[in-house]
């Protein structure tokens, strides 16, 4: 998940840096050529990434509860074909208990799909930041004479005075604050969870 991200921030800025002597700007940015950056600081203490990540755990809430409450009802209408075994014949219970399976089948299909939809939106989710705060970063980039910005997470000695995560944070809070409501992750429908039946839940 975060390596597409990681992937987008490097080429991005890699792309902005602008090739030939620099001139030193007095911006309040710390001036080097190499930078470094925490891409997991900039997406969790960010408010738009607080609020990627805020509304991917409500839908999973949904989710949960309506798995729950899917489950009780099956159980429910599972006790009640059992109770009236004694009332049908072989071939009438039979019936209703296909119409059951089938039932409880579809909701797990259904179910599934819902799961994978939203795992697949909290996987998109630091793409879609990353992808939006790019011209914040590549700014700062600029801003600080820099030409490169490395993953902190991947260098082995460094210098805080290079780390640029604090002033990135703010930027980008100031700029697009909780970020375009046409960004958010996707959303998947809460018709048919993940929990109708005892399998597949997403994670806590």
């Amino acid at each position: 998940m975060r390596q597409a991200a990681i992937g987008i921030l490097a080429s991005a800025l890699m792309a902005a840096a602008v090739p030939g002597p620099l001139q030193a700007q007095d911006v309040g940015v710390v001036q080097s050529e190499i930078l470094v950056l925490d891409p997991d600081r900039l997406f969790t203490e960010t408010q738009f990434g607080q609020r990627l990540n805020t509304e991917y755990l409500k839908q999973r809430d949904v989710i949960i509860a309506r798995n729950r409450q899917l489950e009780t009802e099956l159980e429910a209408e599972e006790q009640a074909l059992t109770d009236m075994r004694a009332e049908k014949t072989p071939e009438e219970f039979k019936a209703l208990a296909d119409a059951f399976d089938e039932k409880v089948q579809e909701i797990r299909r259904d179910s599934d799909r819902t799961v994978r939809d939203l795992e697949l939106s909290r996987e998109r989710a630091p793409v879609i930041f990353m992808r939006t705060v790019e011209p914040i970063l590549g700014q700062l980039m600029q801003d600080a004479n820099g030409v490169v910005v490395l993953d902190v997470r991947s260098v082995l000695l460094r210098s805080n005075v290079v780390d640029i995560t604090d002033v990135a944070i703010s930027r980008i809070d100031q700029q697009i604050g909780t970020g375009p409501s046409n960004q958010n992750a996707p959303t998947p429908e809460p018709s048919d969870p993940d929990q109708s039946t005892p399998d597949a839940s997403p994670e806590q």
